[in-house]
């Protein structure tokens, strides 16, 4: 069974993704509402997966990327958009998410996605 950390500073987007990943057979080893805790949170748990919001305060989804890619080269993480952030999802994808999951959530395509991405 696949280990998850979240990073979102929505706690109702935490619960609706959780809620979706737990059912889809995942365990959710953590949960961070911020980029730097979720760095930190990264580095103690070494997850298989991380879903990363995008917008974030003390430290955005982007720029907490970066820094568990460069700690972790091999991390694999899932960015977590919001529309109209296309030209962030493109710096995202050449920081080295794997891939992305747009809300509102689609449970069958976010469980395909994060399949996927953990293999």
């Amino acid at each position: 069974m696949a280990k998850i950390l979240m990073v979102d500073d929505s706690r109702t987007s935490r619960k609706i993704l959780k809620d979706i990943l737990v059912d889809a057979g995942f365990e959710i080893v953590g949960e961070a509402g911020n980029g730097e805790e979720g760095y930190q949170m990264y580095s103690e748990l070494k997850p298989d997966l991380v879903t990363m919001d995008i917008t974030m305060p003390v430290l955005d989804g982007i720029s907490a990327l970066k820094k568990i890619k460069e700690s972790y080269p091999d991390a694999r993480v899932v960015m977590v958009t919001a529309a109209g952030q296309k030209s962030k999802l493109i710096e995202a994808i050449q920081s080295g998410a794997v891939d992305f999951i747009s809300k509102p959530f689609d449970s069958e395509k976010l469980v395909d996605i994060i399949r996927k991405a953990i293999v």
